[in-house]
């Protein structure tokens, strides 16, 4: 699998990295068959936050054997210091280790859930205690949202954040005034030397009402060979891009190993999703 460097932070990032939102309500042999999968593959890098149900408990039960082989992340969903804090320790706890590489603010995605944050009281503040005491290598930030890039570009104007977790697909880009904000966001990442993972690849458009739900994304994703592999090689032809976390639901893992192995063109893969009709963006109707 291919890697990247992830911005200063050096690292060699797979290009996938598995996303454990995937392991939030599954048992732990469902969990263990997917993260040998992920192993097996080729994915070094790991992402998962402490609001995605079992999710830590799950990927914790393999770190005693894998921790010094793969990059760690995980994120905090709280705004306040003291609640934050906590919360990081739990996670420690949770994953079986005493230090994560990387601890992100969960869930920015506009300027009052970043102000919230970056107050003097908020938990940016317990994420340096947590950085100086050991406990994470680094901070970064992450959110949904279509205001989530421009979010992103004035949380790196408040604090130098290592990493940005940001949403970008071509329907996204499509949006001028969208592509306008990633755009901005990239040329201030550059600038820094962050690096830049994003989110909502395989996504198609929200679960039409009253639909049934075939997987657990909280989004109706992509979930054919032909439109996941045109996907996931229209993101990774943008080679600001350090890497992309797999879709919330184990069955679509082996399906985006196999898109990262057989890319198309970027005209080919355009062409593969402009023929769907029903592509839309997902924030249209964001779940509360």
């Amino acid at each position: 699998m291919e890697k990247r460097r992830l911005g200063r932070l050096e690292h060699e990032s797979s290009v996938l990295i598995y996303g454990a939102a995937a392991l939030g309500d599954v048992p732990q042999d469902v969990a263990d068959r997917s993260i040998q999968e992920a192993l097996d593959g080729g994915i070094n890098h790991f992402d998962v936050a402490a609001d995605y149900g079992e999710a830590e408990s799950r990927l914790g039960a393999w770190m005693p054997q894998i921790r010094d082989r793969v990059f760690l992340a995980t994120k905090t969903g709280h705004r306040d210091r003291e609640s934050a804090w906590q919360q990081i320790n739990d996670s420690l706890r949770r994953l079986q280790t005493d230090r994560v590489d990387l601890l992100q603010l969960h869930a920015i995605g506009d300027l009052g859930e970043l102000d919230a944050a970056t107050r003097p009281d908020g938990a940016l503040s317990a994420a340096i205690r947590a950085q100086e005491a050991g406990l994470i290598g680094a901070i970064g930030i992450t959110g949904h949202g279509d205001q989530a890039p421009a979010t992103h570009l004035e949380a790196l104007r408040r604090h130098p954040f290592a990493t940005v977790l940001t949403p970008l697909n071509p329907v996204l880009w499509r949006n001028a005034s969208y592509r306008g904000d990633y755009e901005a966001l990239v040329d201030e990442v550059q600038r820094q030397d962050v690096g830049l993972m994003t989110i909502k690849t395989v996504s198609r458009r929200n679960w039409p009402e009253g639909a049934e739900h075939s997987h657990g994304t909280w989004y109706e994703p992509y979930s054919d060979q032909v439109r996941i592999t045109a996907a996931v090689s229209w993101i990774l032809s943008h080679h600001e891009v350090t890497g992309i976390p797999t879709a919330g639901d184990v069955s679509l893992l082996g399906m985006l190993i196999h898109a990262e192995q057989h890319r198309t063109s970027l005209a080919a893969a355009e062409e593969q999703l402009e023929s769907d009709i029903e592509y839309s963006s997902p924030f249209i109707a964001m779940p509360i």
